[in-house]
């Protein structure tokens, strides 16, 4: 069979989507690719930003290829699935432009994975995977009644099967990726200006904790990690291509001293995400000789009490998350300490601990107000598990209850019925 693996333009206008706007490594595309070549299929992967194309150009590529089935991911990146634009409105426009050019169109992302009934609704499409996709895909040639983790039409009713699925993960291969797909962004780096090719690559995937605010529950929950020699062979492939930095996509960078040797034989730089409060000191000594540029600390509040009601698990006090912080700065050369409004905090006590971490070289943003992802604890802990009218009740309460957003959005978001609304 031929597959067409299509990443839209996306476009933020109007959304409340806060997570980076610039093109990164189509990833779960990257794998499905892999594991559906291994399988004998033909692969088109198409990603119009890093490739940038508008729908147009998208449409004329895939038409070309003339695939037996297409595939839109519904999410613009897997480091943003716990995170990603709510509305429909890029993969809605897609859909329409590529429905006729293949016999099957299909839909993968985290929208499906929690409400796969009301995707298939929006969306004109034939079939929505639910969880991780990369290991589905090559089984779409068979039998869909045989498939568990996919939801389908069927004449006037809708067939859900299954739950969301979790890859092994572990056996996926080093990726190689053509010269269209590398980009020049690096991803939350801020210590210099850019210097050669970025890059994304994953070493685990999953979280073992579970914080009230990330949607992870029906996809990349599970924790995993890839075997070592993997991970440093598709960054050796990055490396013979002039990347120079990489940004590892994992829900969280947990400390491997295995890991952090390896890199440190090579040239290059790169940024994760992680908690502060699981690194001791020799190994974020390690951390910064390995290369590491950014880290991204996800501290969410400056109290025992709005740690607690985000369910962070966290037994360090502020005083000594602020010393870890402090401690990695010295090696590290942008370290930032992520806040959430958790509802909580004193605003004058938020205000002085970002000031005695700012005054040493340490970033750390206003607190962002929490959108409360269908698939997250905190949507289940205020309405219950997602219905067909999950983002647009979480979207409105968002809207309601906030006047202030994050710093990347100038503008007050759009309501889901008017992003999601498109001319015939």
């Amino acid at each position: 069979m031929k597959f067409a693996l299509v990443n839209p333009p996306w476009d933020y206008a109007g959304s409340i989507y806060f997570g980076c706007r610039d093109g990164h490594l189509p990833l779960e595309f990257g794998y499905a690719r892999a594991l559906l070549t291994q399988a004998g299929h033909e692969v088109l992967l198409v990603d119009a930003t890093l490739e940038g194309l508008d729908i147009a150009a998208v449409r004329a590529r895939v038409e070309s290829f003339a695939p037996d089935l297409t595939v839109v991911t519904t999410a613009p990146t897997y480091l943003f699935w716990r995170c990603p634009p709510p509305e429909l409105r890029v993969p809605l426009h897609a859909c329409k432009a590529l429905r006729d050019v293949s016999p099957r169109l299909i839909v993968v992302g985290p929208h499906g994975s929690t409400t796969p009934r009301v995707t298939l609704m929006k969306l004109p499409v034939d079939a929505v995977v639910m969880g991780e996709c990369e290991e589905i895909l090559p089984r779409l040639s068979d039998d869909w009644r045989m498939i568990m983790g996919l939801a389908w039409r069927e004449k006037d009713r809708i067939v859900v099967q299954g739950g969301p699925q979790a890859a092994h993960f572990d056996d996926l291969p080093a990726l190689t990726w053509e010269p269209r797909f590398l980009h020049n962004h690096h991803h939350h780096r801020f210590d210099e200006p850019y210097r050669g090719l970025g890059a994304e690559v994953e070493a685990s995937r999953g979280c073992p904790y579970a914080c009230n605010f990330c949607a992870k529950e029906n996809f990349r929950d599970k924790f995993r990690r890839r075997p070592i020699a993997t991970v440093l062979e598709e960054i050796d492939n990055l490396l013979a291509q002039g990347v120079s930095y990489v940004y590892f996509v994992d829900e969280i960078f947990l400390p491997n001293r295995e890991l952090l040797e390896g890199l440190a034989q090579r040239p290059v730089q790169f940024g994760i995400q992680t908690r502060i409060d699981l690194w001791k000191p020799d190994l974020l000594d390690l951390l910064g000789h390995a290369g590491c540029v950014s880290i991204e600390a996800g501290i969410e509040s400056i109290s025992e009490l709005g740690r607690l009601l985000v369910n962070k698990q966290c037994k360090l006090d502020s005083g000594a998350l602020r010393d870890k912080l402090l401690y990695a700065r010295r090696s590290v050369p942008f370290v930032q300490a992520s806040l959430i409004d958790a509802g909580v905090d004193d605003a004058t006590a938020v205000e002085a601990f970002r000031q005695s971490l700012l005054d040493h070289g340490v970033w750390v943003n206003k607190p962002i107000p929490m959108f409360p992802y269908p698939g997250s604890p905190g949507y289940t802990e205020i309405w219950g598990p997602p219905d067909d009218r999950a983002w647009e009740r979480a979207h409105e309460h968002y809207l309601g209850q906030f006047s202030r957003f994050s710093d990347i959005q100038d503008e007050r978001p759009l309501p889901l019925a008017a992003l999601e609304r498109v001319d015939p």
